[in-house]
């Protein structure tokens, strides 16, 4: 059943902190919250968008640092500092003229339950909250920022036949 949903899939929404990083923030002395970012994930994060698929992120955290991030890897869809995913979600979904079927969402904390509840298939990282994991229809053996993103992308990729790019380039994942 899982493997059906995986070829349905054309959207990935993710969440940022404990998803695409670890969920640590360093506090700098100016305040801005730093956070770091796995390559091999945005290598997966980029080649998603280069092969059409839509890629959202959905964050109750911001900065500057984390747009000027996802900018780079090509992710035009980019929503931070929110406090109400489902509304978000419900018009992005809209505004692309998505089901939610056809959504894979990872998100690893409370925060995300609401929206995870809606889509084709929850995900989440191996290090996500009891109560997410509970609803998950897919729990990656990776953490949080530790490759989670790239594991469902590379999975989703693969089972349509669409994983290999013909020309990567080493800086794809790196902007």
């Amino acid at each position: 059943m899982l493997l059906q949903k995986l070829k349905e899939i054309t959207t990935f929404v993710f969440d940022v902190d404990g998803v695409l990083t670890t969920g640590d923030v360093l506090a700098s002395e100016s305040g801005e919250l730093l956070r770091t970012f796995n390559i091999k994930d945005g290598y997966a994060l980029q080649l998603a968008v280069k092969k059409g698929y839509h890629v959202c992120i959905i964050s109750g955290g911001s900065g500057q640092a984390m747009a000027k991030r996802f900018a780079g890897l090509g992710i035009p869809d980019v929503y931070l500092g929110v406090a109400d995913k489902v509304e978000i979600f419900n018009n992005y979904l809209d505004s692309h003229g998505l089901s939610a079927a056809e959504v894979l969402y990872m998100g690893d904390d409370i925060p995300d339950l609401n929206v995870m509840k809606l889509v084709g298939i929850p995900a989440c990282p191996a290090d996500a909250s009891t109560d997410i994991k509970a609803i998950c229809s897919y729990i990656s053996p990776f953490n949080g920022g530790k490759t989670a993103a790239r594991d469902v992308i590379e999975k989703v990729l693969k089972i349509q036949g669409r994983w290999f790019d013909a020309n990567p380039s080493a800086a794809d994942a790196s902007k």
